[in-house]
């Protein structure tokens, strides 16, 4: 645990290798959502690709468009999975299978402890796995697999292709490299996480890049806190603030928020700094006066 409190406040992202998912169903995960995606996915997003490609090329700004597909399963607080068109029985039942070892996983990052307190709310976490290919992209030059962003939530674990590399963080203003490991889980600090440890932890910057070669999958778990869970900086944490502490703090003193209020701003603005977020939400929670 304190390689990856380290890992936290320094780098906001770490990879885990014995983490106990075994790697016969890692690797069943990664069969199902290739033929999946190639099966059901490829052909429509060829015709997303063809239009992007020649709007740029007759100059239009592609900058705000992701070279990616994808869907997302639901698993807390009540799956999706039967919903979903085009999945086998099979891969619904791998995708249950693996979403159960993920989330036991999350708990085990998390602690059992003030975190997992913290994101309960009355129905409990909220939890559910962006499913994604990153098809070859002619012109890598003109769009990104997916922007630059921050991850909302809490603690995000991501099962990445071992052999499509193209995941970056920033860090020290410098764009690093997330090497593929064969059956790693990377896992990254979300805006909650930053918010519950004052800062002490950070949500990191990062992007996917696109390659002229090799489609990359990615399936990236969300473990966040519950809809109407109040999160705002663990007390123990404020406390621990020296006078001179606090003071250089100012401004960067987090907000007290209601996770959907949260949500509901970042979808508007998930590829802008995260700063202007929180500010806003600090401003919605100030009391107002009236003469």
């Amino acid at each position: 645990m304190e390689v990856i409190h380290d890992a936290c406040e320094n780098w906001g992202f770490f990879e885990l290798l014995n983490h106990g998912i075994s790697h016969e169903l890692m690797d069943e995960v990664e069969r199902v959502s290739k033929a999946h995606c190639a099966a059901c996915r490829e052909e429509q997003f060829k015709e997303f690709a063809a239009r992007t490609l020649e709007a740029g090329e007759k100059g239009a700004d592609v900058k705000d468009v992701d070279w990616e597909s994808t869907f997302f399963v639901r698993h807390l607080p009540a799956s999706n999975l039967t919903d979903l068109p085009d999945l086998d029985h099979h891969y619904r039942q791998v995708m249950k299978e693996f979403a159960a070892e993920i989330e036991k996983l999350a708990e085990k990052v998390l602690e059992q402890g003030y975190l997992k307190r913290a994101f309960t709310g009355s129905r409990g976490p909220t939890f559910g796995t962006k499913v994604s290919s990153y098809p070859p992209c002619p012109r890598p030059d003109m769009v990104d697999g997916l922007r630059a962003h921050t991850d909302a939530g809490g603690v995000i674990l991501l099962f990445q292709d071992d052999q499509v590399s193209g995941l970056q963080l920033l860090k020290d203003g410098a764009w690093v490299d997330v090497p593929p490991m064969r059956h790693a889980i990377v896992v990254n600090i979300g805006d909650q996480l930053e918010v519950i440890t004052n800062g002490r932890y950070k949500s990191v910057m990062h992007r996917v890049l696109t390659r002229p070669d090799g489609n990359r999958m990615s399936l990236a778990s969300f473990y966040n806190p519950g809809a109407d869970a109040i999160i705002f900086p663990a007390p123990a944490l404020v406390e621990e603030l020296s006078e001179e502490e606090a003071e250089r703090a100012g401004s960067a003193v987090y907000p007290r928020f209601v996770f959907e209020d949260y949500m509901n701003l970042y979808m508007r603005h998930k590829f802008e700094a995260k700063e202007p977020r929180f500010q806003a939400m600090k401003a919605d929670a100030a009391p107002t006066a009236t003469a």
